[in-house]
């Protein structure tokens, strides 16, 4: 493999690279038609956190970058589906070029997901975001699409980061191959041997292991506790967004009244005014909020439940291989046993003495056929411990990424979160502060009060003189001199 000193890259995340390529007359679907206020947002999702995530010296040191972009759909005779760019640069001498572009469906990522389980069994495969999901979004709309490649770059870059599964050949096929190239290799199957394989573990499930590694016990309590966490997150999250929907659909009815109001109130249409715009810009930042807590935080979740499935799949898979391996232990102790008790036995009632053979020769038969068995069941045991050995060794190896990945991300996720919701209330601060300034402040049209007759004149002279010091002390020292009369009044 070439080192990366020789030959730098940079990351093609942040680099522009080669969009003169013509894939046919296709539809482009513009993600950013929907909200250009999204884009900032869209940016520090996870996979850019990851990035940021790791140092420069791991950076410099990967040597595979790839880029899932630019979704088109395409209308066929049968149904209509959607494809992703998927840009790759490496220095890897495996690739006979150092860029490849190619186009892939969902169901070309789904069918390179099952080929890495197949392959590496007791390996943690990345999950896949799951087909029809996602608030309940057209599958063809923007937003739709925009998770959508979020998650299948996230995948991606997730596989390019593996030390194994990096490597896969199929990996580099789906990277690389022209269409008829790719969809010629996927239909070469799996055959046989795979079913046959699927039918041994589907036997090796319904075995109950008797020695289970406490190390995966463990790891088996923590991923159920940590699903069902998240599950209550997800609920609740989902609950939120949903009463915030609704009350952003209140608020973006209440707005238009204030504008009908001051048509027909002169004298408070600089009031009604600033309360609609305060409450447009109110409504903007809420729906900035809620969008961003469903892409941001919402779908990185279900991300790690999908995971808590994968991981699940795992143990389970690396059970089957304990399993099988207890289960040949078992039987080669039992034909142990059985040779020790033809040592000790007497042929001369067999069936091979009934069929006139000679009871030491059908002892020695039963001797000879045990010991080759006791010899392979030896060779298969042996077999199946270094297996069970390597795969517990890659499935701690996985985990241990796994959590290191899991704590980086989870900060980043709930920082984000927090981050947003400061921000959202910063602008309704903002936004009332300047609707209070407009409602309090002076109309330069008002004239002051003009009084115009004699009566008008008078009450004014009266209230001066009641409110002047002189008066309100008199007024005061007249209500002491009562209160001392009625007291007295009383005594007497």
């Amino acid at each position: 493999m070439m080192s990366s000193e020789n030959t730098q890259f940079k990351d093609p995340l942040t680099s522009s690279y080669n969009k003169d390529i013509d894939y046919g007359e296709l539809e482009s679907l513009d993600l950013d038609a929907s909200a250009k206020s999204e884009i900032s947002v869209s940016r520090s999702s996870s996979l850019i956190a990851n990035l940021s995530g790791y140092d420069d010296d791991d950076v410099d040191a990967r040597d595979l970058f790839i880029v899932v972009d630019d979704p088109e759909r395409h209308t066929g005779t049968m149904d209509a589906y959607v494809t992703f760019r998927i840009t790759t640069k490496t220095t890897r001498s495996e690739f006979d070029d150092s860029e490849y572009q190619v186009r892939r469906r969902y169901n070309d990522f789904l069918w390179l997901r099952q080929k890495l389980e197949e392959t590496y069994p007791t390996h943690l495969v990345p999950p896949l975001p799951e087909k029809h999901t996602l608030r309940r979004l057209d599958r063809f709309s923007p937003e739709f699409l925009r998770v959508r490649q979020t998650a299948l770059q996230k995948f991606l870059f997730r596989l390019a980061d593996h030390p194994v599964l990096s490597f896969n050949k199929d990996l580099q096929i789906f990277l690389t191959a022209k269409a008829w190239e790719f969809q010629a290799h996927k239909k070469q199957g799996t055959g046989l041997i795979s079913r046959v394989s699927d039918s041994i573990h589907n036997i090796g499930s319904s075995y109950m292991l008797k020695n289970r590694n406490p190390d995966f016990a463990i790891m088996q309590e923590y991923i159920l506790m940590f699903g069902e966490k998240l599950a209550v997150m997800d609920r609740i999250t989902q609950r939120v967004v949903k009463e915030q929907t609704e009350y952003l659909s209140l608020l973006m009815d209440w707005g238009p009244i204030y504008t009908l109001w001051s048509n027909s109130e002169d004298t408070l249409t600089p009031a009604l005014q600033a309360m609609s715009k305060a409450v447009d810009h109110w409504c903007q930042a809420l729906k900035e909020l809620v969008d961003g807590t469903e892409d941001n935080f919402a779908q990185p979740l279900k991300e790690y439940t999908l995971y808590t499935d994968a991981i699940k799949a795992v143990l389970k898979r690396r059970d089957v291989i304990q399993a099988e391996y207890d289960m040949t232990v078992d039987e080669l102790n039992k034909k142990k046993d059985e040779r020790e008790q033809v040592k000790i036995s007497d042929q001369t009632y067999s069936i091979g003495a009934f069929l006139g053979k000679d009871p030491d020769e059908v002892k020695q038969q039963k001797q000879d056929k045990l010991e080759q068995q006791i010899q392979d069941l030896t060779h298969q045991m042996e077999a199946l411990n270094d297996k069970t050995v390597c795969s517990d060794t890659d499935l701690k190896a996985d985990m241990e990424r796994w959590h290191k990945n899991k704590h980086r991300d989870m900060k980043e996720i709930f920082l984000s979160w927090a981050d947003r919701n400061v921000k959202y209330y910063e602008k309704c601060l903002s936004v009332w502060e300047n609707a209070v300034r407009v409602i309090q402040a002076k109309d330069p049209g008002t004239e002051p009060l003009q009084l115009n007759t004699q009566e008008d004149q008078s009450l004014l002279t009266m209230q001066d003189e009641l409110s002047s010091p002189i008066m309100m002390k008199s007024a005061e020292c007249e209500h002491s001199d009562k209160q001392e009369n009625t007291k007295e009044e009383r005594t007497q």
